[in-house]
């Protein structure tokens, strides 16, 4: 069953629901960038909701090598979509319609390049065969994005507790060195139960408190 055909718990179903404008989106820019050659993989919400997330109902995500940006802005724009390029140096923007779709050339502040996209294994995806990042890529992208303007826990914890059985606690783990908010996440997951079933010192380098 492919994820365009599946059915995900309806607790964790956005109340908007799935928008076929996004879904679109999603093929012409996969579609596109397949035609020319260009490397790419499925990348945030939408590369979570392949893996078993909630749908999200914002934007779509998709990765390209840094050094074929330019090349991939071109053939999005000559494909028909409206490429903006905003004031953030890590993407730009193409619009399909009212459909915004990200193109980030660089993830956890490191220029993606060849090495990040040949971990995407390839998922059928809306009819299509295309790669998408790891389930622990993109979480840890989310993690290291946290921050005291950007704190939405509620979103992030669907998502993981949604996944949590492809994650490598490990390596999430160690992402909590110096960044409070992902250490604060983490405890967080660990006192729900999202966590697997070991000693919090294993995922987060450090003891959990006593509960009160």
């Amino acid at each position: 069953m492919t994820p365009s055909e599946s059915v995900p718990d309806k607790g964790l179903v956005p109340d908007k629901g799935p928008s076929p404008l996004l879904r679109e989106a999603l093929r012409t820019v996969a579609s596109t960038l397949k035609a020319e050659q260009i490397g790419f993989a499925l990348a945030g919400g939408y590369g979570l909701w392949v893996h078993g997330a909630p749908e999200p109902v914002h934007d779509v995500d998709v990765a390209v090598a840094d050094r074929d940006v330019e090349a991939a802005a071109v053939a999005l724009a000559q494909a028909g979509l409206r490429v903006e390029r905003p004031p953030e140096d890590w993407l730009f923007k193409a619009y399909a319609g009212d459909a915004m779709v990200d193109v980030l050339h660089r993830l956890r502040g490191e220029p993606v390049d060849e090495r990040l996209l040949a971990t995407a294994p390839e998922h059928e995806v809306l009819g299509l065969r295309i790669p998408v990042l790891p389930a622990s890529e993109i979480v840890l992208a989310k993690l290291e994005a946290l921050s005291e303007r950007n704190c939405d826990l509620e979103g992030l914890l669907a998502v993981v507790r949604a996944v949590r059985e492809q994650l490598d606690w490990e390596t999430l783990g160690a992402a909590a060195d110096g960044r409070p908010f992902v250490e604060a996440f983490l405890v967080l997951v660990a006192r729900l139960g999202i966590a697997p079933d070991e000693s919090f010192s294993k995922i987060c380098h450090t003891d959990l408190p006593p509960a009160r």
